[in-house]
């Protein structure tokens, strides 16, 4: 079954892993790689990712993206949505912190943010503008 527009944004606004699919060419699929996101219901989903990344690159040939979250307790439900990219900006401290305390455990951010400024390159944030929107409750199964 299908869910409301406030459903599925709530889903959404959750800390699930998602699947970023973006358009890699005519002659292959999709790039589809797992990422962190964030999204406010009624807002701009945005992700970060690496300034010269592969995700990147081809985010900024294809102009959209797709972000797929799902789950399978207590029921399978998943929501998928795609749209355009608004903007591309440089990746802020404040950013990665808010993103890092999203998915990992509050004594894991300091040594993830140590980690980041290390070992990863600088980042860029993409934020989409959810337009087209699939999603489903399947129910216990």
């Amino acid at each position: 079954m299908p869910l409301s527009k406030s459903e599925r944004e709530e889903f959404l606004s959750e800390p699930h892993i998602a699947a970023l699919s973006v358009f890699a060419g005519a002659e292959r699929g999709p790039l589809t790689v797992p990422i962190w996101y964030q999204y406010t219901p009624g807002g701009e989903a945005w992700v970060l990712t690496g300034k010269t990344s592969k995700k990147a690159e081809l985010i900024r040939a294809a102009g959209t993206f797709s972000l797929m979250v799902e789950r399978v307790e207590p029921t399978v439900r998943y929501v998928s949505v795609d749209g355009p990219v608004l903007r591309e900006e440089q990746g802020t401290l404040e950013q990665l912190r808010e993103m890092t305390a999203r998915y990992l455990a509050p004594e894991k951010v300091d040594g993830y943010l140590e980690f980041a400024s290390n070992q990863l390159e600088e980042n860029v944030v993409f934020y989409l503008a959810p337009k087209y929107w699939l999603s489903a409750d399947l129910g216990a199964i």
